[in-house]
């Protein structure tokens, strides 16, 4: 069953995944060679608080945290520590949060620092999947044509799409259907209609999409130890357009500011 919402409520879930984009941006500026992914938790927690928010994350099914933080070839799920980022790295963060009844979630792939130019082209890949993705995102288009969308993009490059993981909507709770895969073929799968609120995206790998979990029950990890990048916007299905209620204009304008 879906959970078409109406525009008041759309403008609610807008509210908190601004939140959301609003709390990364305010790590993006901290994220450096030696700081913690367990700083940077403390940090969003404390942000999203102080914002009238509850982390939507912590708690969730037992998760310890209010980010995911995933290192290099972490893909998702990655629980905060005391490891403190390297020159080289990447960190996928994802961050949920509760507004007003209402979640919110996104995740954006930081740079450590100077990066190889080879994990650059696959983040760069990877949020221009998400925003082909999103283009599919209207009433009247089935899922089937966001993932293939998000799958021809990212397979242009010569990267893997992760099967086992997948986008999905969102409302009073914080996965509602239908699930999003990031790969499939377009006129299948759910049909979209105007009110449909959903999460799109990506998780590419630089190498195999095979994954594997971690003894900790969370952390997925490529299974060939290469990188892999994950960006996430929840998008509000409309007629003619998607209606994208994330923003990264916020972390972009902080990362070109460093």
């Amino acid at each position: 069953m879906l959970y078409l919402k109406t525009d008041e409520e759309i403008g609610l879930l807008r509210e908190s995944n601004l939140l959301v984009s609003k709390t990364l941006a305010e790590l993006a500026s901290l994220i450096r060679p030696g700081i913690t992914t367990l700083y940077l938790d403390s940090i969003a927690e404390e942000y999203i608080r102080d914002n009238g928010g509850i982390p939507g994350f912590k708690g969730y099914g037992g998760f310890p945290a209010t980010l995911c933080t995933s290192v290099n070839e972490e893909v998702v799920h990655g629980i905060p520590s005391s490891y403190a980022l390297r020159e080289g790295d990447i960190v996928s963060i994802d961050c949920g949060v509760i507004l007003n009844g209402w979640y919110g979630d996104s995740a954006f792939t930081f740079a450590v620092g100077e990066i190889d130019e080879s994990v650059r082209r696959l983040m760069d890949f990877t949020r221009e999947s998400l925003e082909e993705g999103v283009k599919e995102a209207i009433a009247g288009n089935r899922i089937g044509d966001v993932s293939r969308a998000v799958q021809n993009r990212a397979e242009s490059g010569g990267y893997s799409v992760v099967r086992e993981l997948v986008g999905h909507g969102i409302g009073k709770r914080l996965h509602e259907p239908p699930e999003v895969p990031n790969y499939g073929r377009k006129g299948t799968g759910t049909k979209m209609e105007k009110g449909l609120v959903i999460c799109i995206e990506p998780m590419i790998n630089l190498g195999r999409k095979e994954t594997i979990q971690m003894r900790d029950g969370w952390t997925i990890k490529t299974i060939d130890g290469k990188p892999s990048a994950h960006y996430e916007y929840a998008v509000a299905v409309d007629k003619g357009r998607a209606d994208v209620l994330t923003t990264f204009k916020l972390i972009d304008e902080v990362l070109n500011n460093l």
